[in-house]
């Protein structure tokens, strides 16, 4: 049976640490459980639902008075990869292996779990927190690895019919941090499991970030698809708070794309300013540089701070309320508006 529980405090569901009730909480932890909650929402369709993973990317502002919903399904699998989908060899084939984990699992514990089985590609995106459902919704990503790059298909409950469906890559129009399931599809399914695609042979991708440059201080030229994790682990545990010692939601903000014209604009005023090209037309400024530029890193409002080594996470400094940090987000948003003529948006999902 589903777990489910009244009046109960979302404080260990949100890596901020905020203090927030909801009026119910429950947790499926299988394809029937999600069917049976699906159920349980048809029944009260006045009554509001919020769908939450980890909590790595949610930032409560208030008591949630309706139902909260979470994924308890664990377990993932390996599978051969037999279909080739764009034509390429069985050679291509033979070398693809696809992992479909439940939505529930721990992504970081995913990609572990690749690397000790021999399966690669999800290296780069080491130590990112929340979990497999959220990371299908989300489109998470980082040092040059997108997880739309892995993703083969995500299964879900459809909420209005009790359906099990089963959704292809191209089907979920993955974007930068976006998806259909966190714009039109919102609050339509509840997904049960992820499937990626991995494959046999290690192919490190080292020229994103500091990757390489901190390869090169460890003297290590060729890495292992371990030696290249506990890299990036270590890269962002240097710079990014642990949750469990400081409340934060990691990177608060995506990084914007702009125009060509706009891009070389700054670049005339800012020559050394970081880009990553995106392609003819557009590039991407990170906001943590944005937001060092504006002179935010390490300063606070009140209980809210941004963090003293990465400015693109705010750390919410003791007690702080959801408000407050939201109050400190808008600050940063309209500096940068004031100073380079940018709009940053929120990552992290705002209730």
């Amino acid at each position: 049976m589903m777990t489910e529980q009244y009046d109960y405090s979302l404080k260990g569901h949100n890596t901020f640490g905020i203090e927030a009730r909801c009026r119910r909480f429950v947790e499926y932890a299988s394809v029937e459980e999600a069917q049976a909650v699906a159920a349980l929402l048809r029944q009260s369709p006045e009554e509001p639902f919020l769908i939450i993973g980890g909590g790595s990317n949610l930032l409560l502002t208030k008591d949630f008075p309706g139902v909260v919903v979470r994924s308890a399904i664990k377990g993932y699998t390996f599978d051969a990869d037999d279909d080739s989908a764009d034509g390429d060899s069985a050679d291509d084939d033979r070398d693809s292996i696809r992992m479909t984990c439940g939505s529930g699992e721990v992504f970081d514990d995913m990609v572990a779990a690749s690397i000790d089985a021999g399966y690669y590609g999800m290296e780069n995106l080491s130590l990112i927190p929340g979990d497999v459902g959220a990371s299908a919704v989300q489109n998470i990503g980082a040092y040059g690895v997108e997880v739309k790059d892995l993703i083969t298909t995500v299964e879900a409950v459809e909420i209005a019919t009790g359906a099990v469906l089963t959704f292809t890559n191209a089907d979920c129009q993955y974007a930068y941090r976006q998806s259909r399931f966190k714009n039109d599809w919102k609050n339509r399914f509840l997904i049960t499991h992820v499937t990626y695609a991995l494959s046999r042979t290690f192919t490190p991708r080292l020229d994103y970030g500091n990757i390489r440059a901190e390869l090169d201080r460890r003297a290590i030229t060729e890495p292992t698809a371990r030696q290249l994790r506990q890299t990036v682990i270590d890269i962002r545990n240097a710079k990014l708070p642990d949750p469990k010692v400081t409340g934060n939601g990691g990177s608060f903000f995506m990084n914007p794309v702009v125009s060509r014209s706009t891009y070389e604009e700054l670049a005339s005023r800012y020559p050394d300013m970081p880009h990553y090209y995106i392609d003819g037309d557009h590039e991407k400024i990170p906001a943590g540089w944005l937001i060092d530029q504006c002179g935010w890193k390490g300063r606070s409002l009140g209980r809210a701070g941004v963090h003293d080594k990465q400015a693109l996470v705010l750390v919410n400094l003791g007690g702080a309320t959801g408000d407050e940090i939201v109050r400190l987000c808008e600050a940063i948003r309209q500096d940068v508006q004031s100073k380079f003529g940018i709009t940053i948006h929120p990552e992290v999902n705002i209730v």
